[in-house]
């Protein structure tokens, strides 16, 4: 049998593009981050946990509405003037498929972005703390707004999002080592980071490409 990946012969020049445009986007995150988390001023009034989490509940209503509801509506809009409005017709253009599977994608990230939200807000003790929920939810729409746009443009741009994806990742792994620590001290604080990233490995090595033999 022959090689899989042959009936895709730009996969490792895209795959680069890719990586270049994850690069681009990383710097370009970091940056964004730490300037709203530095320069906003302190968060008044977040003295209570209620208060804290409330404020939470907006940040991720607005990520909602600008990263969900635009893909709900993108993908209505184009449905509602065209062939496409019969699902069963099967039309669809290289425009709507792009725009359902964003959408799909951000179902799936959302999900993932809120739950690490609400559990970095619940470790922030201030108003001046709470700025990193602000600055998350900032860069995570930006960077969905980056995998939109660049998945229109190419497979390969869509990497400019992927900053959106690892900031809720990096959220969650600090979540957990902060829950950690509280259970089992310095050990607790580890094993969930490192456990993860050793899944990690796993899949990164379970996943590679295979060569079928000839």
């Amino acid at each position: 049998m022959s090689d899989p990946t042959r009936n895709a012969p730009d996969f490792r020049q895209q795959r680069a593009s890719g990586m270049a445009a994850i690069a681009v986007a990383g710097l370009f995150a970091l940056g964004l981050w730490l300037a709203v988390d530095r320069l906003m001023p302190s968060m008044p009034g977040m003295d209570s946990l209620a208060a804290r989490m409330l404020l939470t509940l907006k940040c991720y209503c607005v990520a909602v509405l600008f990263c969900l509801v635009t893909g709900v509506e993108a993908v209505a809009h184009e449905r509602l003037t065209s062939p496409a409005f019969d699902p069963l017709a099967r039309f669809e253009t290289r425009r709507l498929r792009v725009n359902q599977r964003y959408l799909q994608n951000t179902v799936e990230q959302i999900i993932v972005f809120g739950v690490a939200l609400f559990g970095l807000a619940a470790y922030c003790a201030d108003g001046l703390a709470m700025r990193a929920v602000v600055a998350t939810t900032v860069v995570w729409i930006a960077a969905r707004i980056a995998f939109w746009l660049g998945y229109h443009r190419s497979a390969a741009l869509r990497g400019l999002g992927a900053p959106g994806m690892a900031l809720s990742m990096i959220v969650l792994l600090y979540v957990a080592s902060r829950f950690g620590g509280e259970i089992a001290g310095t050990t607790g604080a580890v094993a969930p980071v490192a456990a993860f990233l050793a899944i990690e490995g796993v899949l990164f090595w379970g996943t590679r490409p295979q060569k079928a033999d000839d």
